[in-house]
Formats: C-alpha cells, sequence, structure tokens
C-alpha cells in the first residue's frame, strides 16, 4: 500500500497535470540540496523515496575502482577493498551506496529549502506540460472566459492554462467584460522565461472561417470550400467561396436566406463589414470581382511570375476602388496574392501620352493624324491653335466649348476620336494608324499645288505650266477635292522642272 506522502504526490500532480513522477524526483532533488547543505560536502549525493513507507533516504554515491593508485577524488571514489568492508558484494565499476542520515538532523531552514526546491520543479514541470498542449492547436479556435484585464491586455481563461490577448490581436469594435465567454483563435505559443505564454487573438482571418463552418451547412460538409480570406479586424473582411457542386451558388449559401447567415457572423464580430466573393482560378477575372464594389474598366497581368496586376477604373470609380485609407485595394490584394496597381483612365491616358512622346522622340503629332476628326473641325482646332493631339488631350471639356463653333456633341465626338487614337497605340496599331496617316499628308501636298479655282481637267498646254508659276499667280493653295486629286497630281508630274533636264523652267521676269 502506497504512503501518504505517495498519495499526496499523486494528487497534487493530477491537479496539475504532471507525470507523479516529476514530482517524486522534485522531492528527491529537495532531500539531495538539503543534505548537502547540511553537512557542507561535495559527494555525489543522491536520495530515494520508498514508496510503501514514504521515507526518504539520502546516499553518499562512490564509483569503485581496483587500487589505491587509480583513486582522483576521494570523495567520489573508493577502492573495492574499502568498498566490500561496507558492501560485501561491491565489484570494480560498480557504485558504492553510503547511508547519510537526515532524520531528525534536517531542520527548518533545509526544509524550506526543500519546500522551494519542489515548488520550482514543479512549476517548470507544468510550463512544459502548458507548452506541450497547446503548441501543437496553434490556429484552433477554443472557448474562453474573460479572467482579467491588465491594461491593453485582456487575460483568459482556456481550461488548462492562462491565455493573453495583446491589443494588436483585438478587433477596435470589441470591448470585454468580466466573465465574458467568446470564442478565441490560438495565435502563438511563447517559450519565455516566466513559462509558456499562450497568446489568442479575435483578429485572425481563422476566426472568420470558423464562424462560416458553424453557421453554413455547405461549408461544413465540403460543398461549398473557402479558398482566401483577407480580413482588417474591425474594419473588412473579403473572403473567396467556391462550389463543387454547379448547382449550388457559393456565394448565396454564405450569405443566406434574406442574409440571416452572414448577419449573424457580422453581429458576432460586433458589425465588421464582410465581402463574400465567388473565387476564379483566372487572376483577371478574380481581380475584376476582388475590387467590388468599384467596377474595373480593365485588367492586365504586367508580370506573371512576379504576380503583378494593373487595374484601370473609370475616374469616378477610382476613390471607391481604393477604398478608405487604400483598404479596398490592399484587402484585394491581400486576397489574391498579387500585387495590384490601379489607375484611373486619365492616369492611364496620360502615361501612354508620355510613353509615345519618349517612343518618337518627344515629337508632336499632327490633328490629321487622327481618323475621328473631320476636315472642317481640324480647321476650326487649328485656327483655335490646337494644332498637336497632345495639345487636343490635354483640354477639358470647357476649355473645348469655348471654342467657335463647337458644342457638348462635337466635345463628346473629339473626345472618343482622341480615346480611339491612343487605345489603337496602345494595343499595338500604332503602326498602322501611322502608316494611314501618312499617305494622307501626301496627297494632301499634291493637293496643294492645284489653284483655286482651277478646272477639273485642264488642257495639255495648261498642264505644262510651270508650277512656280500657278503658286506665283493664284497667291494661295485651294483645297482640293477628291475627284480634283489626281489631275492635281497630273499637273505636278508633267512640270517642265520635272519632265526634262534640258528644259529650264521660264523665270518671272521672261513670263512678265
Amino acid at each position: 500500500m502506497a504512503s501518504e506522502l505517495y498519495n499526496t504526490i499523486d494528487a497534487l500532480s493530477k491537479e496539475k497535470g504532471i507525470d507523479p513522477q516529476i514530482v517524486v524526483s522534485a522531492v528527491e532533488d529537495a532531500i539531495v540540496v538539503a543534505t548537502r547543505k547540511y553537512y557542507k560536502t561535495q559527494e555525489n549525493l543522491r536520495a530515494e523515496l520508498d514508496k510503501e513507507t514514504g521515507k526518504i533516504n539520502a546516499f553518499a554515491v562512490k564509483s569503485i575502482v581496483e587500487s589505491p593508485e587509480q583513486i582522483e577524488d576521494p570523495q567520489l571514489q573508493v577502492t573495492v577493498d574499502d568498498a566490500r568492508k561496507v558492501d560485501p558484494g561491491a565489484e570494480i565499476g560498480g557504485e558504492l551506496k553510503i547511508p547519510k542520515v537526515t532524520e531528525g538532523i534536517l531542520g527548518r531552514i533545509a526544509a524550506q529549502l526543500a519546500k522551494q526546491v519542489i515548488f520550482q520543479k514543479v512549476r517548470e514541470a507544468e510550463r512544459d506540460t502548458v507548452y506541450n498542449e497547446y503548441i501543437g492547436r496553434v490556429g484552433e479556435i477554443v472557448n474562453a472566459t474573460v479572467k482579467r484585464i491588465e491594461g491593453p491586455d485582456v487575460i483568459f481563461d482556456i481550461g488548462k492554462a492562462e491565455a493573453r490577448m495583446p491589443r494588436k490581436e483585438q478587433s477596435r469594435l470589441e470591448s470585454f467584460a468580466m466573465a465574458e465567454r467568446l470564442r478565441v483563435v490560438i495565435a502563438r505559443v511563447e517559450k519565455a522565461s516566466k513559462g509558456p505564454a499562450v497568446v489568442v487573438s479575435r483578429a485572425a482571418p481563422e476566426l472568420v472561417q470558423h464562424l462560416f463552418q458553424t453557421e453554413v451547412p455547405e461549408i461544413y460538409d465540403g460543398t461549398v470550400v473557402i479558398r482566401a480570406i483577407a480580413r482588417e479586424a474591425g474594419e473588412r473582411t473579403k473572403i473567396a467561396v467556391m462550389s463543387k457542386d454547379k448547382d449550388v451558388d457559393a456565394v448565396g449559401a454564405c450569405v443566406g436566406m434574406k442574409g440571416m447567415r452572414v448577419q449573424s457572423i457580422i453581429r458576432e464580430l460586433r458589425g465588421e463589414k464582410i465581402d463574400i466573393i465567388e473565387y476564379h482560378e483566372d487572376p483577371v477575372t478574380f481581380a475584376e470581382k476582388a475590387l467590388q464594389p468599384a467596377k474595373v474598366s480593365r485588367v492586365t497581368v504586367l508580370d506573371g511570375t512576379g504576380k503583378h496586376l494593373e487595374v484601370v477604373v473609370d475616374d469616378s470609380q477610382l476613390s471607391l476602388a481604393i477604398g478608405k485609407k487604400g483598404q479596398n485595394v490592399r484587402l484585394a490584394a491581400k486576397l489574391l496574392g498579387w500585387k495590384i496597381d490601379i489607375k484611373s483612365e486619365e492616369e492611364k491616358r496620360q502615361e501612354v501620352e508620355q510613353q509615345m512622346s519618349a517612343l518618337v522622340g518627344g515629337t508632336a503629332t499632327p490633328l490629321e493624324n487622327v481618323p475621328g476628326l473631320g476636315e472642317g473641325l481640324v480647321e476650326k482646332l487649328n485656327a483655335a491653335g490646337v494644332t498637336t493631339v497632345e495639345a487636343l488631350a490635354d483640354m477639358t471639356p470647357e476649355q473645348l466649348e469655348a471654342i467657335e463653333g463647337i458644342g457638348p456633341k462635337t466635345v463628346e465626338k473629339i473626345s472618343l476620336a482622341v480615346n480611339n487614337y491612343f487605345s489603337a497605340l496602345e494595343s499595338g496599331e500604332a503602326a498602322a494608324a501611322e502608316a494611314g496617316a501618312a499617305e494622307a499628308p501626301a496627297e494632301e501636298g499634291a493637293a496643294e499645288v492645284a489653284t483655286e479655282g482651277a478646272p477639273t481637267e485642264a488642257p495639255a498646254e495648261d498642264q505644262q505650266a510651270p508650277a512656280e508659276e500657278t503658286a506665283v499667280e493664284s497667291g494661295e493653295t485651294a483645297e482640293a477635292t477628291s475627284e480634283e486629286e489626281p489631275a492635281a497630281e497630273v499637273s505636278t508630274e508633267n512640270s517642265p522642272a520635272e519632265n526634262s533636264g534640258e528644259e529650264q523652267t521660264p523665270s518671272r521676269e521672261n513670263q512678265e
């Protein structure tokens, strides 16, 4: 039958959740410390607890050697002959236990020292037990009770240990009351000098995932899968879900009838906003949905390996897409796992203009290069001092309407034509646009040679008239119609200056 002392040790072990042998070893070590202090010796001491009687015996343990020459330290070694005087069965290489009297001689100070050693050993064993219990449960949801509040930290009782929730792991919308029961996430277990500290969180995304698994049966049974979660506690959470069954709407299942399921989770999170998004393997489509409620114009993959996207939105949608303090685009980037550059249409247009200016060496582009602008409109713009596409793109609608002959409908026409022109340049169609624009000035240059009011079909004699004389007499060139351009080309090609190297163009004085 076990002694009363051993029964007490066993009860203490069960209460602390540690191995009884650890407590027994702590008691034995305490007796060794007290005995060494009493005898003031450096001998190798050892104590043993007798479970039946409850008595703790202390011994001085010495190694047995063959001859006196082999003894290096008399307190630690003894010859075989001397050992057999105490224990006839002693052998070389064995140990000799010399009893030390402890009963009745260990006073109050020794007992106090033994008590401290026992408490220290038990605390260390308890810390190791807590660490081993929770180190494998990181990320798990547990029920906790608020035990006390220490400054910004909240201390929870999680069963076998106390857990600490620092300020950064709390939601700004939440406040805690004593004895309040909550669900928390085990964030990490820290092995500090004062023992293991379990850190719990109410700001971790795992909490939202657990709440959805609890409230949505389709997620619990695996029909709907949560693919990604991005959260800023107390502000907003974006969650991407995907259905494995084509007949089940993943987003609708999470929202529930009249929003009952998601509203229950929002109440648990004290009013935190939740965006439920359908997951897509295509990052472009996924990015468009992740940036909701903003409407995205287009998404471009800048670097597939580096996971870099460029998103262009309408000017009116830019602030909505970015969100308050950049929250919307930041959560979307975290949800996708991609870097997102977000720009407005105006910013993108200016960027394309700069790129094109650098590409062509900074030369200006004439208005005639824009296919959507008519000749009359180009004349009005030129008369107002607007001669290049770049200058036209920089003008506001109010500035355009200030030009005589241009109204709101014409402003829309100009805006559409300029946007189409830059879009063509951006999508790689710039070469075709420039080639078409280069042919038109060539024909117009030929047409400018024709004089104002010149007949469509000039006689042969008129065709031989010098080009220089015609330009001088007319005083100004006229705009030729498409039917007049061929005649003008014939007039230019048949000029005497080109027909023969020997024939010289008559001088102005000769003609007069």
